[in-house]
């Protein structure tokens, strides 16, 4: 294995953490004196790049939030000249302005190398075909899973997302090793398969590598067990890369390992902002290392997790991410994650893998719907015994009451390939 590894990954400990401090440093000097947002924000702290002189010190610096990048819309936080962007993304926008990132055409070469690397730890090897399900154009997912692919000398299938049962047949025409997808998709993939009587097993997938999107370790058995892959993990935003800032390893599947040589991890209290060592759970934060159209420092992803030591690499691991902390759901006193219904739906006989959570006030009381997709041969009395289920199963390992649809297959909409979890009603009369 260890000749498959670039020269990163082959750092020592040592010669990692000095190569990210040299990279801190530039970073931070870059930030500083290219964005007017950093510049304002060190000096409000009282603080200039030169104060960091150890990888700690970095904890001394201000956080940067979604809200800062929504503010300088669209351009306001690129640290180069506009002729020297090569590409731009963004964010859906649904809940506000989008943010908007940019690369040169150093990023991209980056961009495309994490990839590739995080492909090859997952399994992936040069010739292997790659179907990417991911969405393309302004969503990162595509078209960064499409760039590493081919950087590691993969075929690429550029399929995006939609049209399932064309995907199927795709799937079966190419004959393809890997796939990249959402995995809530890749469910609907699954089910798909089923409907037109192909038995998922005898694809020639040999591995899904699976992002955008928290997933549980039941859903990991129900893809695996349903397809006969390796169903593997990968982490990226938007607002530090894309997909590509962490993988987890084919070999070891005990957490994904953040390439560090690029994306200088912390994990620090939701609540108060102090950096929890690691093995703590808490909300994760980084600082890119090597932008240069859009650094970051310190951005809040606002994703739950803990860091643990490298295993299959030297470099850190994370644990999959449990939730968002801006996704737990206070629900009369008890704290609530989707990911913990996910593993009460899918041990739920006549009910696909699919859900969302509806809040509503009734009163002076907040209310939860848990509404589930059905199977499309679930019987109504099935569905009936699936919503009871569900519901005493919240209510004996959550502690909470919810009301629980059994809807038809389908019903819940779908945006890039992934099902918005939770729906906010509170504020409509």
């Amino acid at each position: 294995m260890t000749d498959l590894l670039d020269s990163g990954e082959r750092l020592e400990r040592a010669e990692l953490e000095a190569l990210q401090l040299e990279r801190l440093r530039a970073t931070l000097r870059h930030a500083y004196e290219n964005v007017g947002f950093y510049r304002q924000s060190f000096d409000k702290a009282g603080l200039h790049p030169d104060d960091c002189r150890s990888l700690a010190d970095l904890a001394r610096f201000p956080f940067t939030v979604k809200t800062d990048l929504r503010d300088h819309y669209p351009f306001g936080m690129f640290a180069v000249d506009q002729s020297e962007i090569r590409r731009i993304h963004a964010s859906s926008g649904t809940t506000g302005r989008p943010t908007v990132v940019g690369y040169t055409g150093r990023d991209l070469d980056t961009w495309a190398d994490v990839v590739a690397r995080s492909i090859r730890a997952a399994g992936g090897r040069p010739g292997h075909k790659v179907h990417v399900a991911y969405g393309y154009g302004l969503f990162t997912g595509g078209l960064g899973a499409h760039y590493g692919a081919e950087r590691l000398g993969c075929t690429v299938i550029p399929a995006s997302g939609g049209m399932t049962a064309r995907q199927v047949q795709l799937i079966q025409d190419f004959r393809p090793e890997i796939i990249m997808v959402t995995p809530s998709y890749m469910l609907t993939l699954l089910d798909e398969f089923e409907r037109q009587g192909v038995d998922p097993r005898t694809t020639s997938l040999k591995v899904g590598i699976f992002g955008a999107e928290p997933w549980t370790e039941a859903m990991r058995r129900e893809i695996e067990e349903r397809f006969a892959i390796d169903a593997v993990d990968i982490y990226g935003l938007s607002e530090v890369m894309g997909p590509g800032v962490a993988q987890e390893c084919v070999e070891t599947k005990d957490g994904l390992h953040i390439w560090e040589d690029h994306f200088y991890p912390e994990i620090v209290d939701p609540f108060t902002g102090e950096v929890l060592p690691d093995g703590e759970e808490g909300e994760l934060v980084f600082t890119s290392l090597t932008k240069e159209a859009m650094p970051v420092i310190r951005y809040r992803t606002r994703d739950l997790t803990r860091l643990l030591p490298g295993t299959a690499r030297v470099f850190r691991r994370m644990e999959k991410v449990t939730g968002r902390s801006d996704d737990m759901v206070i629900l009369r006193g008890v704290n609530l994650f989707p990911t913990q219904i996910e593993e009460i739906v899918l041990r739920t006989p006549a009910v696909a893998p699919h859900f969302q959570l509806r809040l509503t006030r009734e009163g002076r009381l907040d209310a939860l719907t848990v509404r589930a997709e059905a199977r499309p041969d679930a019987t109504p009395d099935q569905r009936a015994e699936a919503a009871r289920a569900i519901a005493q199963s919240v209510k004996d390992g959550i502690g909470v009451s919810v009301t629980v649809e059994v809807v038809d297959p389908e019903t819940l909409e779908r945006s890039v390939g992934k099902i918005k979890r939770i729906v906010d009603l509170r504020g409509e009369r």
